[in-house]
């Protein structure tokens, strides 16, 4: 690319005349360095600011924050719009360094995201996202480079460029959002950069002591397990060598423990878990074998680690929130994975308020649901939920034509899982395994759900009859799903199916719940409250303990707020408590 000219501002004689550039212009492009990845260890070297033809390079290690507050001001106004690759990185340096909320942002890093539509073949770091939208090849070692000493001109130019390119970027993917009708699930995305950073910087509070406790409990629950199940296997296997002792089985083998399997009479294709779950009530070595690999598998990813997590500097964990983690807009988290910690109350209770604070914790009741009743229009499920009544015993009474009183504890079990079920495109044999039936049976009580649902059931089968015919589906605010499968291959037809059939409502639901997040980032501050986590359709707030009841309130008003931007005509519900722990009760 040519060559960028730029000015180093290290004075604060310099800063007037580059404010007064840039805020003459509509945008600008923005980029950070920094000493290193986090935040509350790490510190912000440069700041640049592009606009045609100039970048402004601002070296925060000369200038005081005094004299750089010109150039804060322009970043927390709406105008000019701020260009940058994966803002929230930049937003959480700016936020902790610098005390500003980044405001007017274009992320070109989510815009590559959104315009993929889940092609997972693309990258989207600066380097291939420039070369592939701009025919650009970028030289990234200097990134790499040691950032907080005496800078080369090398780095300084290497900065530059970064922020320069921005403004070409931005064009050329402006242009696609529009043309593939993504602007408005670009702006949801846009907007809830600064609170998923606001969240990542906060952090949230695990109890160290609790953890450790937990994990020895369990693991003294895993010893005994592995032992009693050891025990079992090896009677059934009868291996003595020549000195009468016998041999151990591998657990973590599933060819050893097929093997021994084989010689208690249980024949197994494999031991993968759901084969074990199908035979576990009949064998109960395998119900203990199940238990033991759960076990094993709390330990490995939920064990003494997880306390390598916090944070020296602030004794908090700090995950890292990928705000387009799944085509569907779905939120996901790393290091650690916090929605994949179990629901169970004594792994929760290890994640608490600090002393004097509170956590409401508030989830979108039956959202999914909700948001086929609305997309279907079925007047039948529009009307269990209006009534109030508990949606499954509801549902179960309009299968069976029976009065709600009636419904058996059975009869709601089986509508509970065809209520959650469907909407993720399951079949009879799916269900038959959830409700622990015959598929026949399973196909039966579908052919009732569809005939009390008549609406939902033509919805469906629209909505899955498209995704094969376009290769496509999208979200309320347009958010765009691609199918890379061929239709004319019946397995991967049936696939495509289902993700017809689920994608457009779990992605509407992603778009409800980032657009709740950015209405509570912008309430809660002056509550001194927070969000912490966020899981699917769940968020976790902390918040003073005086004022608690006040912030639950809020929240639940505004999440039910979000959601009813995209649902007309079905009511929707928050549950919210408040408590010490991440618990629901």
């Amino acid at each position: 690319m040519e060559e960028v000219r730029y000015t180093l501002v290290e004075r604060a004689a310099g800063i007037s005349d580059a404010v007064k550039q840039l805020c003459s212009q509509p945008v600008i492009g923005l980029d950070t360095e920094t000493t290193g990845l986090d935040p509350h260890t790490s510190k912000l070297r440069l700041i640049q600011a592009a606009v045609p033809g100039q970048v402004f390079v601002f070296d925060c290690f000369k200038l005081s924050r005094d004299s750089l507050n010109p150039f804060l001001e322009l970043l927390i106004t709406p105008q000019p719009l701020k260009i940058a690759h994966n803002a929230k990185f930049d937003a959480k340096f700016l936020r902790k360094h610098c005390g500003v909320n980044l405001n007017g942002i274009f992320d070109t890093y989510l815009s590559s995201l959104l315009i993929s539509a889940g092609d997972e073949n693309h990258r989207h770091g600066l380097e291939p996202v420039v070369n592939r939208y701009l025919g650009i090849q970028l030289n990234k070692e200097a990134q790499l480079s040691d950032w907080s000493g005496e800078l080369s001109a090398y780095q300084l130019d290497y900065a530059a460029k970064d922020a320069a390119l921005l403004l070409p970027l931005r064009e050329r993917l402006n242009a696609l959002l529009d043309e593939m009708d993504l602007l408005i699930t670009a702006g949801i995305e846009f907007e809830c950069v600064m609170p998923i950073a606001a969240m990542e910087l906060a952090g949230v509070y695990l109890d160290a002591e609790r953890w450790r406790e937990m994990v020895a409990r369990i693991r003294a629950v895993h010893e005994r397990v592995s032992a009693e199940l050891q025990k079992e296997l090896a009677e059934g296997a009868r291996q003595m060598d020549l000195f009468g002792a016998s041999h151990s089985i591998n657990l973590d083998s599933p060819a050893q423990v097929k093997d021994a399997l084989s010689r208690l009479g249980i024949e197994l294709e494999d031991t993968r878990e759901w084969r074990l779950q199908k035979q576990a009530k009949e064998h109960p070595v395998l119900q203990k074998l199940l238990e033991h690999r759960g076990l094993s598998k709390s330990l490995s990813a939920y064990g003494e680690g997880m306390l390598e997590f916090i944070n020296p500097a602030t004794g908090r964990i700090h995950a890292d929130f990928r705000q387009i983690g799944t085509p569907t807009g779905r939120i996901t988290s790393s290091s650690p994975s916090l929605q994949q910690i179990p629901h169970t109350t004594e792994y929760r209770s290890c994640f608490r308020a600090p002393e004097g604070r509170k956590l409401v914790v508030a989830d979108y009741s039956q959202i999914e649901m909700r948001i086929l009743a609305d997309f279907s229009n079925d007047q039948a499920l529009l009307e269990a939920f209006d009534s109030g009544a508990d949606l499954h015993r509801a549902t179960a009474s309009q299968m069976f034509g029976i009065p709600l009183n009636e419904v058996t504890s059975l009869q709601r079990e089986h509508a509970k899982g065809l209520n959650y079920g469907l909407v993720y495109g399951m079949g009879a044999e799916g269900l038959a395994g959830r409700i622990d039936a015959g598929v026949k049976a399973a196909e039966m009580l579908i052919e009732k759900y569809f005939q009390a649902y008549a609406g939902v059931a033509k919805w469906l089968e629209d909505a899955a009859d498209r995704a094969v015919q376009e290769r496509q589906c999208r979200t309320a605010s347009g958010r765009l799903w691609r199918f890379h499968l061929d239709p004319a291959d019946p397995q991967q037809q049936a696939a495509l199916r289902r993700v017809g059939k689920n994608a457009p409502i779990q992605g509407t639901a992603s778009d409800i719940f980032k657009r709740a997040m950015t209405m509570l980032d912008q309430a809660l501050p002056e509550h001194d409250s927070r969000i912490v986590n966020s899981i699917h359709d769940e968020l976790v707030v902390e918040c003073p303990e005086s004022v608690s009841e006040h912030v639950k309130n809020i929240v639940v008003s505004l999440m039910v707020g979000a959601a009813k931007e995209f649902l007309q005509r079905v009511p929707v519900t928050v549950e919210a408590v408040v408590s010490d722990a991440w618990l629901k009760k």
